[in-house]
């Protein structure tokens, strides 16, 4: 009989953050992985999302407080939806940030997009920092109620 002496791994509170992102970029085949380390500024840079899924379509939340609906530019090609955001920080003379909770003059996400989805219906909106993308799903993709089969 062998014996294997194993030791545990510690995780920092940092790995708990790319462990979410990691499984939640794995669900959606996220085009753009997250990074292996974040540090404080790449935290700050990279906007949080939220999936959801109903019967008929799924809805991404993108969280991009101090926007306005014309600094983002969104795209779909080839199943991939791509948000983007270039903003220039104009700083007021006089003013110094003390500490920065949010900073969003630049960022991308790109999500690989389920075969179901319909891309052509793709809508979206932006209303109190919030980033909502409507993604209809297609037809055939949509769930059926149940039905009674009659034997002939």
């Amino acid at each position: 009989m062998t014996l294997l002496k194993v030791k545990p791994v510690v995780k920092s509170n940092l790995s708990v953050f790319n462990d979410f992102d990691r499984i939640f970029d794995e669900f959606f085949n996220t085009a753009n992985p997250a990074p292996a380390i974040r540090t404080a500024p790449q935290a700050s840079s990279r906007p949080a999302v939220n999936v959801l899924e109903t019967a008929e379509h799924f809805r991404l939340e993108l969280a991009a407080p101090g926007l306005v609906k014309s600094d983002f530019q969104i795209t779909v090609e080839k199943n991939v939806l791509t948000i983007e955001v270039h903003k220039e920080i104009k700083s007021v003379e006089g003013e110094t940030y003390r500490r920065r909770g949010f900073l969003f003059n630049d960022f991308k996400r790109s999500f690989l997009l389920p075969e179901t989805v319909n891309t052509a219906g793709i809508a979206a909106e932006y209303a109190q920092g919030v980033l909502a993308i409507a993604l209809p799903k297609k037809e055939e993709a949509k769930e059926k109620p149940a039905r009674a089969i009659e034997i002939a």
